[in-house]
């Protein structure tokens, strides 16, 4: 008979790698939603072009998820069943949000997830609040400067080319895009992969087959190519709803909103800053839109947006909690 512990952290790792296909599908529309409404590209070339910069981002540095990893409770507080109860929650708010076309933050599904299931094993207490003070800082301002910089961006352009021909300057902007896209697949896979990076190494150290919290090399595969896989499927519900109905784009729009939230999402990896891409994104389009006019926001959807942010926290983390109280008993704490 296998280990109980060994087999509670099999479940683990496979639940992590399907929250990270998930979470690829599910945010597919972060890195190409402009680029498809644009038509800068197809949606199959740019579901193929992301697939692989995500998978690239996501082999580029692990301090995203050494934050993950340490930054939202002590590791001594941390157990097989606290893990896996959190990526549950994660995996069924993002799968509800999906559904219905939301696109709600992943990044913010994990962190609440881990939440709720560590308050069920060990209390409010055990929370390492330094660390989530820090994150929820991120998350919090990266949406505002990415609305900033979508809306300078968008009036520079406007100012530096004042006298274009309108169609030419789309012409020029749409192959222009196609590198913004890509910048911003990149930079989705940089900082969306390494949360359940951080959760897998979370559970080895738990488990003690890591001492000290270093993520291995086969889990950054592992989790880049679970990443890119999802992003492949695809996840046109989201698209709709970022790169159309949110707020009318053209090729220039869409070169702005992709380069001012990659440089957010990038400049924050940098510094292990956790931030949420669809947060970025979406604030991106935003200040895009308002450089236009108040009213080329579609402001039914920001509101429907605005909501699942504010409960997407709370939410993962009632999951999480309750996945942990009915299963504990069974699987063991």
């Amino acid at each position: 008979m296998p280990d109980a512990t060994l087999v509670m952290l099999i479940l683990v790792v496979v639940a992590a790698l399907v929250f990270d296909y998930v979470n690829g599908f599910h945010d597919t529309a972060n890195a190409i939603a402009t680029c498809v409404s644009t038509r800068a590209l197809s949606v199959r070339a740019a579901i193929i072009m992301a697939a692989g910069l995500n998978f690239a981002g996501a082999m580029i540095s692990t301090k995203v998820a050494a934050t993950i990893g340490k930054g939202i409770v002590d590791t001594s507080n941390v157990t097989q069943m606290v893990v896996l109860a959190g990526v549950t929650g994660a995996i069924i708010w993002d799968l509800i949000t999906w559904y219905y076309g939301l696109p709600s933050s992943s990044s913010h599904a994990i962190i609440g997830g881990i939440m709720g299931s560590v308050i069920a094993h060990a209390g409010v207490a055990a929370l390492h609040w330094a660390g989530l003070k820090k994150i929820i800082l991120a998350l919090v301002l990266s949406p505002i400067i990415g609305t900033l910089l979508g809306f300078v961006f968008m009036v520079a352009m406007m100012w530096g080319f004042r006298h274009s021909n309108p169609y030419f300057l789309n012409k020029g902007f749409r192959r222009l895009q196609v590198v913004s896209a890509a910048f911003m697949a990149f930079s989705h896979g940089t900082a969306d992969a390494q949360k359940s990076m951080g959760v897998i190494t979370m559970a080895l150290v738990s488990y003690g087959y890591l001492s000290t919290f270093q993520v291995p090399p086969w889990v950054m595969i592992a989790c880049a190519i679970a990443m890119a896989l999802g992003t492949a499927a695809g996840g046109w519900r989201i698209i709709k709803t970022v790169g159309r109905d949110f707020v009318k784009l053209q090729p220039v729009h869409g070169f702005c909103v992709e380069t001012a939230s990659a440089g957010v999402i990038l400049g924050a990896a940098a510094f292990g800053m956790p931030t949420s891409t669809t947060h970025v994104i979406t604030s991106s389009i935003l200040g895009v839109g308002l450089s236009k006019r108040m009213s080329a926001v579609n402001w039914g959807i920001a509101y429907r947006i605005l909501w699942a942010w504010i409960l997407t926290i709370p939410a993962s983390a009632l999951v999480a909690y309750i996945t942990y109280m009915v299963f504990s008993p069974f699987l063991g704490k």
